[in-house]
Protein backbone atom coordinates (compact mmCIF):
# COMPACT_ATOMS: atom_id res chain seq x y z
CA UNK A 1 0.00 0.00 0.00
CA UNK A 2 0.95 3.58 -0.87
CA UNK A 3 2.24 5.46 2.07
CA UNK A 4 2.89 9.59 2.52
CA UNK A 5 5.99 11.17 2.43
CA UNK A 6 5.96 14.76 3.90
CA UNK A 7 7.81 17.48 3.82
CA UNK A 8 8.10 20.00 6.91
CA UNK A 9 7.78 24.08 6.37
CA UNK A 10 9.15 24.84 9.94
CA UNK A 11 11.36 25.76 11.28
CA UNK A 12 12.18 28.61 8.64
CA UNK A 13 14.90 29.52 10.30
CA UNK A 14 16.70 26.71 8.43
CA UNK A 15 16.14 28.54 4.90
CA UNK A 16 18.25 31.30 5.65
CA UNK A 17 21.02 32.98 4.49
CA UNK A 18 22.39 33.86 1.07
CA UNK A 19 20.10 32.00 -1.40
CA UNK A 20 20.87 29.11 -3.73
CA UNK A 21 22.20 29.37 -7.58
CA UNK A 22 20.03 30.14 -9.45
CA UNK A 23 20.25 29.82 -13.24
CA UNK A 24 19.08 32.32 -15.32
CA UNK A 25 15.98 31.66 -17.14
CA UNK A 26 16.19 31.83 -20.90
CA UNK A 27 13.96 31.65 -23.64
CA UNK A 28 14.32 28.00 -26.02
CA UNK A 29 11.03 27.88 -27.19
CA UNK A 30 7.64 29.92 -27.72
CA UNK A 31 3.95 29.76 -28.41
CA UNK A 32 0.77 31.09 -28.98
CA UNK A 33 -2.76 31.12 -28.47
CA UNK A 34 -4.97 33.27 -30.64
CA UNK A 35 -8.31 35.35 -30.22
CA UNK A 36 -9.82 31.88 -30.45
CA UNK A 37 -7.77 30.19 -28.24
CA UNK A 38 -6.34 28.01 -30.64
CA UNK A 39 -2.40 26.85 -30.65
CA UNK A 40 0.55 28.00 -32.90
CA UNK A 41 3.68 27.34 -32.31
CA UNK A 42 5.11 31.18 -32.87
CA UNK A 43 4.86 34.68 -31.83
CA UNK A 44 2.28 35.38 -33.17
CA UNK A 45 0.36 37.16 -29.96
CA UNK A 46 3.62 38.74 -29.09
CA UNK A 47 2.26 42.09 -27.53
CA UNK A 48 4.30 45.35 -26.77
CA UNK A 49 3.59 48.09 -24.22
CA UNK A 50 2.57 51.55 -24.56
CA UNK A 51 1.93 53.42 -21.35
CA UNK A 52 -2.20 53.47 -20.89
CA UNK A 53 -4.06 57.16 -20.14
CA UNK A 54 -4.63 57.73 -16.73
CA UNK A 55 -8.29 58.16 -15.71
CA UNK A 56 -9.65 55.30 -17.84
CA UNK A 57 -12.16 53.06 -16.56
CA UNK A 58 -11.33 49.31 -16.13
CA UNK A 59 -15.09 48.41 -15.68
CA UNK A 60 -15.62 49.53 -19.05
CA UNK A 61 -16.77 47.12 -21.72
CA UNK A 62 -17.43 44.45 -18.70
CA UNK A 63 -20.62 43.32 -20.27
CA UNK A 64 -18.73 42.62 -23.52
CA UNK A 65 -15.83 40.60 -21.79
CA UNK A 66 -14.87 37.47 -24.48
CA UNK A 67 -14.02 35.54 -21.20
CA UNK A 68 -12.04 32.48 -21.83
CA UNK A 69 -13.53 28.86 -20.35
CA UNK A 70 -11.06 28.14 -18.52
CA UNK A 71 -12.40 24.96 -16.80
CA UNK A 72 -11.65 22.27 -19.61
CA UNK A 73 -8.37 20.62 -18.02
CA UNK A 74 -5.64 21.08 -20.91
CA UNK A 75 -2.60 19.07 -19.34
CA UNK A 76 0.42 19.95 -20.08
CA UNK A 77 -0.13 19.23 -23.57
CA UNK A 78 0.96 23.05 -25.46
CA UNK A 79 3.66 23.05 -22.98
CA UNK A 80 4.91 19.46 -24.49
CA UNK A 81 4.02 20.18 -27.76
CA UNK A 82 5.97 22.89 -28.44
CA UNK A 83 9.11 20.83 -26.86
CA UNK A 84 8.19 18.31 -28.72
CA UNK A 85 8.56 20.46 -31.69
CA UNK A 86 11.98 21.71 -30.41
CA UNK A 87 13.27 18.18 -30.49
CA UNK A 88 11.93 17.70 -33.55
CA UNK A 89 14.29 20.97 -34.88
CA UNK A 90 16.95 20.49 -32.63
CA UNK A 91 17.76 17.19 -32.31
CA UNK A 92 18.13 17.37 -29.06
CA UNK A 93 16.08 15.66 -26.12
CA UNK A 94 15.42 18.13 -23.51
CA UNK A 95 17.22 17.36 -20.14
CA UNK A 96 15.48 18.47 -16.81
CA UNK A 97 14.74 17.55 -13.43
CA UNK A 98 11.25 18.96 -13.88
CA UNK A 99 8.86 20.42 -16.47
CA UNK A 100 5.95 21.98 -15.74
CA UNK A 101 3.91 25.39 -15.98
CA UNK A 102 5.29 28.51 -14.15
CA UNK A 103 2.15 28.46 -12.22
CA UNK A 104 3.22 25.47 -10.28
CA UNK A 105 6.38 26.46 -9.53
CA UNK A 106 5.04 30.06 -8.22
CA UNK A 107 3.15 27.77 -6.30
CA UNK A 108 5.94 26.18 -4.64
CA UNK A 109 8.45 29.08 -4.15
CA UNK A 110 6.35 31.16 -2.06
CA UNK A 111 5.15 28.54 0.29
CA UNK A 112 7.26 29.74 3.30
CA UNK A 113 5.18 33.00 3.42
CA UNK A 114 1.42 31.83 2.06
CA UNK A 115 0.26 29.83 5.20
CA UNK A 116 -3.19 30.34 4.27
CA UNK A 117 -2.40 29.13 0.87
CA UNK A 118 -2.90 25.62 -0.30
CA UNK A 119 -2.94 23.63 -3.45
CA UNK A 120 -2.81 19.89 -5.16
CA UNK A 121 -0.79 18.92 -7.66
CA UNK A 122 0.03 15.72 -9.82
CA UNK A 123 3.28 14.72 -11.07
CA UNK A 124 4.53 11.54 -13.10
CA UNK A 125 8.28 10.41 -13.96
CA UNK A 126 9.47 9.87 -17.32
CA UNK A 127 13.02 9.67 -18.75
CA UNK A 128 14.12 11.24 -15.57
CA UNK A 129 12.19 13.93 -15.77
CA UNK A 130 9.64 14.61 -13.15
CA UNK A 131 6.12 16.28 -14.91
CA UNK A 132 4.08 18.53 -12.73
CA UNK A 133 0.49 19.42 -13.72
CA UNK A 134 -2.37 21.23 -11.44
CA UNK A 135 -4.84 19.54 -10.05
CA UNK A 136 -8.01 21.51 -11.87
CA UNK A 137 -10.96 19.95 -10.14
CA UNK A 138 -9.03 20.98 -7.28
CA UNK A 139 -8.53 24.77 -8.29
CA UNK A 140 -12.04 24.60 -9.50
CA UNK A 141 -13.20 24.04 -6.56
CA UNK A 142 -11.10 26.85 -4.64
CA UNK A 143 -12.58 28.91 -7.65
CA UNK A 144 -16.33 28.40 -6.66
CA UNK A 145 -15.59 28.82 -3.33
CA UNK A 146 -14.02 32.48 -3.89
CA UNK A 147 -16.80 33.42 -6.39
CA UNK A 148 -19.43 32.12 -3.53
CA UNK A 149 -18.04 34.43 -1.06
CA UNK A 150 -19.81 38.02 -0.69
CA UNK A 151 -18.30 41.04 -1.70
CA UNK A 152 -17.21 43.32 1.59
CA UNK A 153 -19.02 46.16 2.30
CA UNK A 154 -21.06 45.84 -1.02
CA UNK A 155 -17.68 46.13 -3.18
CA UNK A 156 -17.28 45.23 -6.79
CA UNK A 157 -17.43 41.50 -7.34
CA UNK A 158 -15.10 38.83 -7.98
CA UNK A 159 -15.78 38.42 -11.42
CA UNK A 160 -15.28 42.66 -12.02
CA UNK A 161 -12.10 42.95 -10.20
CA UNK A 162 -10.49 40.00 -12.23
CA UNK A 163 -12.31 42.07 -15.58
CA UNK A 164 -9.76 45.11 -14.15
CA UNK A 165 -7.05 43.14 -14.88
CA UNK A 166 -7.25 41.90 -18.25
CA UNK A 167 -8.86 46.13 -19.03
CA UNK A 168 -5.62 47.04 -18.06
CA UNK A 169 -3.96 45.03 -20.40
CA UNK A 170 -6.02 45.88 -23.18
CA UNK A 171 -5.43 49.64 -22.19
CA UNK A 172 -1.57 48.67 -22.05
CA UNK A 173 -0.45 46.70 -25.45
CA UNK A 174 -0.02 47.34 -28.67
CA UNK A 175 0.20 44.95 -31.57
CA UNK A 176 3.39 46.17 -33.42
CA UNK A 177 6.32 47.94 -31.77
CA UNK A 178 5.35 51.68 -31.16
CA UNK A 179 6.86 52.86 -34.59
CA UNK A 180 4.88 50.57 -36.15
CA UNK A 181 1.54 51.14 -34.38
CA UNK A 182 -0.71 54.35 -35.73
CA UNK A 183 -1.77 57.24 -33.74
CA UNK A 184 -5.88 55.11 -34.23
CA UNK A 185 -4.98 52.61 -32.66
CA UNK A 186 -3.47 53.33 -29.79
CA UNK A 187 -6.14 55.64 -28.92
CA UNK A 188 -8.67 53.37 -29.49
CA UNK A 189 -7.66 50.84 -26.71
CA UNK A 190 -10.35 52.21 -24.42
CA UNK A 191 -12.89 51.04 -26.91
CA UNK A 192 -11.25 47.29 -27.57
CA UNK A 193 -13.79 44.67 -26.45
CA UNK A 194 -11.33 42.85 -23.97
CA UNK A 195 -10.65 39.13 -25.22
CA UNK A 196 -8.28 37.23 -23.19
CA UNK A 197 -8.16 34.34 -25.43
CA UNK A 198 -4.92 35.17 -26.77
CA UNK A 199 -1.74 34.40 -24.96
CA UNK A 200 1.86 34.99 -25.37
CA UNK A 201 4.28 31.91 -24.02
CA UNK A 202 7.99 31.33 -23.55
CA UNK A 203 9.31 28.18 -22.26
CA UNK A 204 12.44 28.67 -20.57
CA UNK A 205 15.38 26.51 -19.53
CA UNK A 206 16.01 27.96 -15.82
CA UNK A 207 17.24 26.44 -12.46
CA UNK A 208 17.46 26.64 -8.69
CA UNK A 209 19.90 24.87 -6.27
CA UNK A 210 20.94 21.35 -7.79
CA UNK A 211 17.38 21.69 -10.01
CA UNK A 212 17.40 22.17 -13.44
CA UNK A 213 14.08 22.89 -14.80
CA UNK A 214 11.89 23.77 -18.12
CA UNK A 215 9.00 26.05 -17.26
CA UNK A 216 6.03 27.31 -19.33
CA UNK A 217 4.36 30.19 -18.91
CA UNK A 218 2.19 33.48 -20.23
CA UNK A 219 4.08 36.94 -21.13
CA UNK A 220 2.25 39.98 -21.57
CA UNK A 221 4.42 41.83 -23.67
CA UNK A 222 7.93 42.95 -24.41
CA UNK A 223 9.03 46.44 -23.24
CA UNK A 224 11.19 47.01 -27.02
CA UNK A 225 12.10 44.20 -29.36
CA UNK A 226 13.18 40.47 -28.81
CA UNK A 227 16.40 40.94 -29.36
CA UNK A 228 18.06 38.58 -32.00
CA UNK A 229 20.77 36.98 -30.40
CA UNK A 230 18.91 34.13 -27.83
CA UNK A 231 21.58 34.53 -25.68
CA UNK A 232 20.78 38.40 -24.70
CA UNK A 233 17.70 38.61 -21.97
CA UNK A 234 14.68 39.91 -22.77
CA UNK A 235 13.00 42.74 -21.96
CA UNK A 236 9.81 41.27 -21.04
CA UNK A 237 7.04 43.11 -19.06
CA UNK A 238 4.14 41.83 -16.37
CA UNK A 239 1.35 43.76 -16.04
CA UNK A 240 -0.50 43.71 -12.55
CA UNK A 241 -3.07 45.90 -10.99
CA UNK A 242 -3.22 46.86 -7.65
CA UNK A 243 -5.99 49.03 -5.11
CA UNK A 244 -3.78 52.60 -4.71
CA UNK A 245 -1.86 52.93 -0.90
CA UNK A 246 -3.96 55.38 1.03
CA UNK A 247 -2.89 53.68 4.67
CA UNK A 248 -0.96 51.27 6.62
CA UNK A 249 -3.92 48.41 6.03
CA UNK A 250 -3.53 48.44 2.14
CA UNK A 251 -0.09 49.25 2.38
CA UNK A 252 0.65 45.91 4.09
CA UNK A 253 -1.80 44.15 1.21
CA UNK A 254 0.25 45.65 -1.41
CA UNK A 255 3.56 44.18 0.02
CA UNK A 256 2.20 40.60 0.34
CA UNK A 257 0.89 40.98 -3.28
CA UNK A 258 4.46 41.45 -4.34
CA UNK A 259 5.46 38.04 -3.21
CA UNK A 260 3.68 36.61 -5.90
CA UNK A 261 4.60 39.39 -8.46
CA UNK A 262 8.35 38.55 -7.93
CA UNK A 263 7.89 35.16 -8.13
CA UNK A 264 5.89 34.89 -11.25
CA UNK A 265 8.31 37.38 -13.29
CA UNK A 266 11.39 36.00 -11.16
CA UNK A 267 10.98 32.31 -12.50
CA UNK A 268 10.63 33.03 -16.33
CA UNK A 269 13.30 35.86 -16.17
CA UNK A 270 11.02 39.07 -16.40
CA UNK A 271 12.56 41.94 -15.65
CA UNK A 272 9.82 44.28 -15.36
CA UNK A 273 6.86 44.56 -13.55
CA UNK A 274 3.69 47.39 -14.09
CA UNK A 275 1.49 47.97 -12.12
CA UNK A 276 -1.52 50.06 -12.89
CA UNK A 277 -3.12 51.12 -9.01
CA UNK A 278 -7.15 51.54 -9.53
CA UNK A 279 -9.68 53.16 -6.92
CA UNK A 280 -12.11 51.53 -5.29
CA UNK A 281 -14.54 51.75 -8.01
CA UNK A 282 -11.71 50.78 -10.49
CA UNK A 283 -10.51 53.93 -11.92
CA UNK A 284 -7.06 54.19 -13.35
CA UNK A 285 -4.83 56.34 -11.44
CA UNK A 286 -1.27 55.75 -11.80
CA UNK A 287 1.17 53.45 -13.26
CA UNK A 288 4.60 52.34 -11.46
CA UNK A 289 7.98 50.47 -12.75
CA UNK A 290 8.89 47.98 -10.83
CA UNK A 291 12.32 46.21 -11.27
CA UNK A 292 11.97 42.57 -10.16
CA UNK A 293 15.32 41.85 -9.21
CA UNK A 294 15.11 44.64 -6.75
CA UNK A 295 11.69 43.91 -5.19
CA UNK A 296 13.18 41.49 -2.51
CA UNK A 297 15.34 44.22 -1.17
CA UNK A 298 12.69 46.79 -0.89
CA UNK A 299 10.31 44.13 1.20
CA UNK A 300 12.97 43.86 3.86
CA UNK A 301 14.36 47.99 3.62
CA UNK A 302 11.12 50.33 2.74
CA UNK A 303 8.11 48.01 3.89
CA UNK A 304 7.00 45.81 6.86
CA UNK A 305 9.54 42.67 5.71
CA UNK A 306 6.94 40.36 5.40
CA UNK A 307 8.20 38.07 3.19
CA UNK A 308 11.94 37.04 2.65
CA UNK A 309 12.93 36.26 -1.35
CA UNK A 310 16.38 34.12 0.07
CA UNK A 311 14.27 32.00 2.21
CA UNK A 312 11.84 31.39 -0.59
CA UNK A 313 14.94 30.24 -3.17
CA UNK A 314 16.83 28.10 -0.74
CA UNK A 315 13.09 26.41 0.74
CA UNK A 316 12.35 25.89 -3.18
CA UNK A 317 16.14 24.36 -3.97
CA UNK A 318 15.52 22.48 -0.66
CA UNK A 319 11.78 21.18 -1.30
CA UNK A 320 12.80 20.26 -4.87
CA UNK A 321 15.69 18.33 -4.28
CA UNK A 322 13.47 16.64 -1.68
CA UNK A 323 11.34 15.75 -4.36
CA UNK A 324 13.52 14.32 -7.32
CA UNK A 325 14.38 11.88 -4.70
CA UNK A 326 10.92 11.22 -3.59
CA UNK A 327 9.20 10.46 -6.76
CA UNK A 328 11.78 8.13 -8.18
CA UNK A 329 9.72 5.27 -9.60
CA UNK A 330 6.96 5.65 -12.38
CA UNK A 331 3.21 6.11 -11.85
CA UNK A 332 1.16 9.09 -10.63
CA UNK A 333 2.04 11.30 -7.49
CA UNK A 334 0.15 13.74 -5.63
CA UNK A 335 1.92 17.23 -4.48
CA UNK A 336 -0.75 18.51 -2.10
CA UNK A 337 -0.58 21.51 0.47
CA UNK A 338 -3.53 22.33 2.68
CA UNK A 339 -4.25 25.82 4.10
CA UNK A 340 -2.78 26.66 7.76
CA UNK A 341 -0.24 23.31 7.03
CA UNK A 342 2.97 22.93 8.58
CA UNK A 343 4.22 20.17 5.05
CA UNK A 344 3.47 19.49 1.87
CA UNK A 345 2.75 15.72 1.07
CA UNK A 346 3.61 13.57 -1.56
CA UNK A 347 1.59 10.41 -2.23
CA UNK A 348 1.83 8.13 -4.43
CA UNK A 349 -1.96 7.67 -6.07
CA UNK A 350 -1.26 5.17 -9.18
CA UNK A 351 1.60 2.37 -10.01
CA UNK A 352 1.49 2.69 -13.68
CA UNK A 353 0.78 4.88 -16.41
CA UNK A 354 0.87 9.10 -16.25
CA UNK A 355 -2.83 9.88 -15.84
CA UNK A 356 -3.18 12.43 -18.63
CA UNK A 357 -0.08 14.41 -17.13
CA UNK A 358 1.50 13.37 -20.33
CA UNK A 359 -0.35 13.48 -23.70
CA UNK A 360 -0.02 10.07 -25.94
CA UNK A 361 1.46 11.83 -28.60
CA UNK A 362 4.46 13.02 -26.29
CA UNK A 363 5.52 9.86 -24.72
CA UNK A 364 4.96 8.05 -28.29
CA UNK A 365 7.23 10.83 -30.12
CA UNK A 366 10.09 10.00 -27.09
CA UNK A 367 9.54 5.98 -27.31
CA UNK A 368 9.92 5.90 -30.84
CA UNK A 369 12.74 8.75 -31.80
CA UNK A 370 16.23 8.92 -30.46
CA UNK A 371 17.19 12.51 -29.59
CA UNK A 372 20.63 12.28 -28.26
CA UNK A 373 19.75 14.25 -24.35
CA UNK A 374 21.33 17.60 -24.30
CA UNK A 375 20.80 21.44 -22.69
CA UNK A 376 18.80 22.57 -25.54
CA UNK A 377 19.84 26.45 -26.48
CA UNK A 378 18.08 27.23 -29.54
CA UNK A 379 19.88 29.23 -32.22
Amino acid sequence: MATTTTFPLLPKSRFTGSSAAIRRPQEIACFSYDDDHEYHPDDSSLRYYYPPRLGANLSDGFDQFKKLDDTADDHLDSLLKTIMELEKETGIRTVADFITWRGMMTKILITPFDTSGSFEMRATLFQGTIFIEENRSFKLAQWQSQRAQPSPHGGPSQDLMSFWGYKFETLSLIPRPWGETSREYIEGREKQVVNNHAQYCCVVKTGIGKMKMILGGEVDAVWDAKPSNKDEPINWVELKTSEEITNDRTAMKFERKLLKFWAQSFLLGVPKIIVGFRSKNGILERVQELETQTIPKDVKRKGKATWDGNICINFAASFLEWLKASISTPGVWRIAKHEHSAHIEVHKLEETGYGDILSPEFVEWREQSSPAPGDIDKN
